[in-house]
């Protein structure tokens, strides 16, 4: 899929231009398949007397997608499950069979199956579809003849007998068990389901199998603590030709595995048995009914993919969007037949021969087999080298380098012109009046009928060693049963009468000075009716959280951690930006002790202890800092009929929770007030921390894990939102990501990605899937050269406006609508006032600021590694190895 979409009309024919002539008539130049795909070359281009090593962006990209274990397991699922054709093979590269692809093949491919013979097109939204179609035929469509691509995918012949396999992986240095690494999981391969309503009621009957507390999986799996967590291992596929069906559970100890085997088919005897509660199917429709009424910024998008792989494989994609034609045959199907979702189970499970039960363990010498894998095929390639061959390579590595360092001639692309820039933004009406004293902002909002409720609780009592464990705190409190519930009852009601409700850790720093900040939890959920019911729910959860429940606490603790160590994979530019942040900011301090890898590795200290007690004991102690009027806020965006009706159930919630308050003096003496509405006299605030006696200081550390790639970030302390150089940085960083590092980090470097960004008072660097380490650090000190030099054009410097507009400028959902002010106190005036510094941006203020803040001498930074095993950075005293 290339999807791509715009607010603008004219921007959106020409990236419609742009795209199709990229997807049907590329280029695909060797050297192109060189740099993407894969290439043999000296280790360093410009030394022929360096190695012969492995390069290439997809090469390397593939190698890290393998660092993930759960990948590694779902991908050995999916090609075991369905051995005969297509899906037997990995879809983005084996990564030591990327080596066998050659140019031919790869030009021989686009020529078949990017031909609009295979094509489906997609639009949504506002624009007349006549012009979208006139424009596709005259730029495509007409240049080619109907041909038969030959793509069908064929069935998989049915097993007559079950089977069974086993695979390894390598060992999860952040496990919370060590000794529990095993994964076991039993996959139905359930045919061709073209049949949407028979693809609905098998989603359906997935989550009831599965979803939450109250499923028979969870209770049966999750609950006796056999293992971790199951999420990544369960749940419908339907994008396959051929759906299946996955049950399993990783974490686990590997004596455990064939008690897993016997409880999984003894829990589908026990659903035919005895079938579903009438309330969870009830839950279930509320919450799609209420995921049909939520309104998300990309709704065009995600109908695209929900209706791609069904319409690929020939199924009716209209038919699939017709949700409630689904809903209403389910309940009556239901109706007349009360064993119909048994009869699924049976049919589908119980007496499904093709099934494949897969176990996976790690393999201490996992990475070093395939190291010594991919040693020997490089090898093999350069023993069947002649000299002259070797020369020739270098010759070739030597043309690519001075290819990827020309400045290419874009003036052929269709461009916007930073004059086409709305000149002003949209302003988001508020009132902001009180409920029992409390600060609330009231947002009038097309919501289909939705209410949405939020609330910011400050921590700013909070005593320094609770820190911690406030993510704890916020993932636990809403699963762990309240008042007269149970966490199943709670989990129940929650679905039944609400659209979720959660709990997040919030840092926001300050917009005008580097060393204040808020931190607080928010309080989220959505509703469409039991507007009481949510408040009462909140108040128990608040007043009377079953935080004793020890072994409940256990699984979620597990689950918690385990979802932690299997992230970094994913996002460990995230982590390496974070970590690299902590010394520069009193906000960024907080971020990496909330969200950083201090977190993760708190929570898998938390997960290896045997006694909960004293957990227990803290997340009752932070419970006492929340829910304090005196430190809250709150905000609801609902549509004006119910405007009225909200916020008397909000004015009595805080009535309650006023009842129940203790007074709490603030541990701080350094807390400064702010009013929530510059031009408001009513004397409202919001309390953030100053910490003016912060200290920024250089860090480099290094973080050694099992990937066989690396992720790395430098940050660098500049200045706050509103300062009259943030817009300046913003741009900087833009044009520096598309005009120097990608070149710079990707083409040349070979890492999956790279770039710049701007925010929260940091100028941050990072790579990501990187095959290289402190390599990358220089090619961001020669980005800082490069842009104190001024070697750009104004056109760069126009690109890097739009693109940083197009963010600035991206479309907010009525339910979102006036939260960016709530949260972090930035009016429209202050969104205007940056807006007008943009435009303003010139070739002289991007050089003065790379200068003044970006400079060696100038700047005070920290810097992060994620990687394999280093011996240069060991033996370097200036790092920290973690």
């Amino acid at each position: 899929m290339y999807p791509f979409s715009t607010q603008n009309g004219k921007d959106f024919q020409n990236l419609l231009s742009v795209y199709l002539d990229a997807a049907f008539f590329p280029c695909l130049r060797e050297q192109d398949f060189w740099q993407e795909g894969w290439r043999l070359e000296n280790e360093n281009p410009t030394d022929p007397n360096s190695p012969l090593v492995f390069k290439g962006v997809v090469f390397n990209e593939m190698k890290g997608a393998f660092s993930d274990n759960e990948r590694v397991y779902a991908q050995h699922l999916q090609n075991k499950l369905y051995p005969d054709h297509t899906y037997s093979v990995v879809s983005g590269g084996e990564p030591l069979a990327i080596p066998d692809l050659t140019w031919e093949q790869l030009k021989q491919f686009h020529a078949t199956h990017y031909h609009p013979s295979n094509a489906r097109f997609f639009t949504y939204g506002d624009l007349p579809l006549e012009q979208h179609l006139k424009q596709i035929e005259e730029e495509a469509l007409s240049k080619f003849e109907r041909i038969n691509p030959n793509t069908e995918v064929p069935p998989q012949p049915h097993w007559s007998s079950p089977r069974e396999d086993h695979v390894t992986c390598s060992p999860d240095a952040l496990a919370p068990d060590p000794a529990r690494q095993n994964t076991l999981c039993v996959s139905y391969l359930l045919g061709d389901i073209t049949d949407t309503f028979e693809g609905f009621t098998l989603s359906l009957l997935s989550s009831l199998m599965i979803s939450g507390p109250n499923s028979p999986f969870y209770k049966a799996l999750i609950e006796p603590n056999i293992g971790t967590d199951f999420s990544s291992v369960v749940g419908y596929d339907g994008s396959t030709k051929e759906a299946s069906f996955s049950i399993g559970l990783q974490g686990m100890a590997e004596e455990d595995t064939e008690r897993v085997k016997q409880i999984i088919s003894q829990t589908i005897n026990d659903i035919i048995e005895s079938g579903f509660e009438e309330e969870r199917i009830d839950a279930l429709l509320h919450k799609i009914e209420i995921q049909m009424k939520h309104q998300s910024t990309n709704f065009g998008l995600s109908l695209a993919s929900y209706i791609a792989s069904s319409w690929n494989h020939d199924g009716d994609p209209v038919e699939l969007l017709q949700i409630n034609d689904s809903v209403a045959k389910f309940k009556q199907t239901l109706k007349e037949n009360p064993r119909f979702l048994q009869d699924k189970v049976k049919h589908y499970f119980k007496e499904n021969t093709h099934r494949l039960t897969l176990s996976m363990s790690p393999d201490e010498v996992y990475l070093e087999k395939q190291a010594k894998a991919e040693e020997e095929k490089l090898q093999k390639k350069i023993h069947a080298l002649s000299d002259s061959d070797k020369k020739d390579i270098y010759e070739k590595g030597l043309e690519l380098l001075a290819a990827q360092s020309k400045t290419q001639d874009a003036s052929c692309l269709p461009a916007l012109k930073v004059s086409d820039i709305e000149p002003t933004i949209p302003v988001t009406p508020v009132q902001i009046s009180t409920a029992v004293g409390v600060p609330v902002q009231y947002c009038e909002q097309p919501t289909n009928g939705l209410v949405y409720f939020r609330a910011m609780c400050s921590l700013n009592t909070l005593p320094e060693d609770l820190r911690l464990y406030v993510p704890l705190f916020c993932s636990v409190v809403t699963k762990m049963g309240c008042g007269g519930l149970d966490y199943r009852q709670q989990s129940q009601q929650m679905e039944l009468r609400t659209g979720g409700m959660s709990v997040s850790t919030q840092v926001v720093p300050d917009s005008t000075q580097l060393d204040m900040y808020e931190q607080g939890v928010l309080l989220s959920s959505c509703l469409e009716r039991n507007l009481p019911h949510m408040f009462h729910l909140w108040s128990d959860i608040f007043n009377n959280p079953h935080f004793d429940e020890v072994e409940r606490l256990k699984v979620l603790v597990m689950m918690s951690a385990q979802e932690l160590a299997n992230g970094i994979s994913y996002s460990g530019h995230m982590y390496a930006m974070t970590r690299a942040g902590r010394h520069l900011t009193p906000a960024g301090d907080l971020n990496e002790t909330l969200g950083g890898m201090e977190q993760v590795k708190f929570m898998k200290r938390v997960a290896e202890l045997s006694d909960l007690s004293q957990v227990i004991r803290t997340l009752v102690r932070i419970k006492k800092h929340l829910l304090n009027p005196d430190n809250m806020r709150c905000a609801i965006n609902t549509t004006p009929q119910k405007m009225s009706d909200t916020a008397a159930q909000l004015e009595s919630f805080m009535k309650d929770v006023a009842d129940n308050r203790k007074e709490r003096k603030p541990v701080r003496s350094n807390i400064i007030e702010r009013p929530l509405d510059p031009s408001d006299v009513s004397g409202l605030s919001r309390k953030l921390i100053s910490e003016h006696n912060f200290q920024p200081c250089q860090m480099k550390t290094f973080f050694q894990l099992p990937f066989p790639v690396h992720f790395i970030s430098e940050s660098i302390r500049t200045v706050p939102f509103s300062h009259h150089d943030y817009a300046s940085l913003c741009i900087l960083a833009r044009m520096m990501t598309a005009k120097f590092l990608h070149g710079e980090i990707r083409e040349k470097g070979g890492a999956y990605g790279g770039g710049a960004r701007m925010g929260g008072g940091l100028f941050s660097f990072y790579s990501y899937r990187d095959p290289n380490s402190v390599q990358t650090l220089s090619a961001f000190r020669r980005g800082v050269d490069w842009a104190k030099s001024g070697q750009f054009t104004q056109q760069d410097i126009d690109e890097a406006k739009l693109s940083v507009f197009s963010a600035v400028d991206s479309p907010v959902a009525p339910a979102d609508k006036g939260m960016g002010r709530f949260l972090s106190g930035v009016t429209d005036e202050m969104k205007q006032n940056h807006r007008e510094r943009l435009f303003a941006v010139t070739h002289q203020s991007l050089v003065e600021v790379a200068e003044r803040y970006l400079g060696v001498g100038q700047r005070t930074c920290g810097v992060a590694i994620l990687g394999p095993e280093n011996e240069a950075i060991k033996k370097d005293p200036s790092w920290i190895v973690k």
